[in-house]
């Protein structure tokens, strides 16, 4: 009891943000600088284009009756975390620099925890689409049984867990009442909490690419004794097809968030020695252009999105044309009447 209440007695919560940053040496900027400038004027550029890439992606997966299946829908859900994460970062480049001092704690900790909460949504999704994938393509099937109330309470689930990891620094897991603990990157986080969160990312990474390179392994395998003019063989090779988009889309978060990750994990484990502050910034704006990439790949490997999104702009155009035009009933039931119906992701 004694030694619970030496370690209590030396929480101080009166210490504002600024004595955090001072303590761990990270550097606060008292005014503008160019460069600071350009960066937010180009991050919140790209935050914008993020936001609206990624709104495009659910809209398409809504309004197209053909993506209604489990794994759009979860595609639909990364998008999702793709589309708040490009919040998250808007409200960073509006929350740094100079901004910083004027900043409460709990402004702080709001400002990481949205940082957080996307990340783990975003892991979360690539971990559930890769069990999805594992269990329609060992058994050759396009898509799964799985029933929209099942996929609900999922992607309900992975958006609880991911607050709660969002959460959990501000709630109890921070160095307040253990400076020594602090980190270099977020001064008011625990280092211990940083290697937690870093390796268990690192961790699902590699659990999805085992996951995927046994995928492929098996669908390799099963492909070579078919016939490539037979039917089963153009239905294994859609659900290649798939899984070939979806592997990019892992490939993708794995190059722009590893090198983060990486950083946390030795910010945790060494401290100042790190050097992490050296590369955050770089590792941010890297792990920024994730959120880019998604849209990116899903317009370039899959014809029926590209589809939709060009029928979507061109109703936009149409509106902006003609404000009091109205949809027909046929166009609003039927987004795209007369596109074959094939998958080519």
């Amino acid at each position: 009891m004694a030694m619970e209440s030496s370690v209590w007695s030396t929480c101080d919560y009166s210490h504002n943000v600024t004595f955090f940053y001072n303590w761990v040496g990270k550097k606060l900027n008292l005014v503008w600088t160019t460069r600071d400038s350009v960066v937010i004027g180009l991050g919140l550029t790209v935050c914008l284009i993020v936001v609206l890439a990624n709104l495009m992606v659910m809209v398409a997966i809504s309004m197209n009756h053909r993506f209604h299946f489990p794994i759009y829908y979860l595609l639909g859900n990364m998008a999702a975390a793709d589309l708040f994460a490009g919040i998250a970062y808007a409200n960073l480049m509006l929350n740094t620099g100079p901004w910083t001092r004027m900043l409460t704690k709990k402004q702080w900790y709001i400002r990481g925890a949205l940082i957080d909460i996307s990340l783990t949504a975003s892991v979360a999704n690539l971990l559930a689409v890769a069990v999805e994938r594992h269990q329609t393509i060992i058994t050759m099937q396009l898509h799964s049984n799985m029933t929209k109330r099942r996929v609900l309470l999922l992607i309900v689930g992975i958006w609880a867990v991911s607050i709660i990891m969002g959460l959990v620094p501000s709630m109890f897991w921070n160095c307040e009442c253990d400076l020594d603990d602090c980190s270099t990157v977020a001064p008011l986080y625990s280092r211990h909490f940083l290697i937690f969160w870093a390796v268990l990312n690192l961790l699902t990474f590699f659990i999805m690419v085992a996951v995927y390179t046994r995928i492929f392994i098996y669908v390799r395998y099963q492909t070579r004794g078919v016939s490539h003019h037979t039917l089963e063989m153009r239905h294994r090779q859609t659900v290649v097809n798939l899984m070939k988009t979806i592997s990019m889309v892992l490939g993708a978060f794995v190059i722009c968030w590893m090198p983060g990750l990486v950083t946390l994990l030795l910010d945790g484990l060494l401290g100042k020695a790190s050097h992490a502050n050296v590369y955050e910034k770089f590792c941010l704006a890297i792990a920024e252009c994730n959120s880019l990439v998604n849209p990116i790949i899903y317009t370039l490997r899959d014809d029926e999105m590209r589809r939709t999104f060009k029928w979507i702009l061109c109703c936009l155009c149409r509106r902006g044309d003609d404000q009091q035009r109205e949809l027909s009933p046929v166009e609003m039931d039927s987004p795209l009447p007369e596109v074959q119906f094939h998958y080519n992701l």
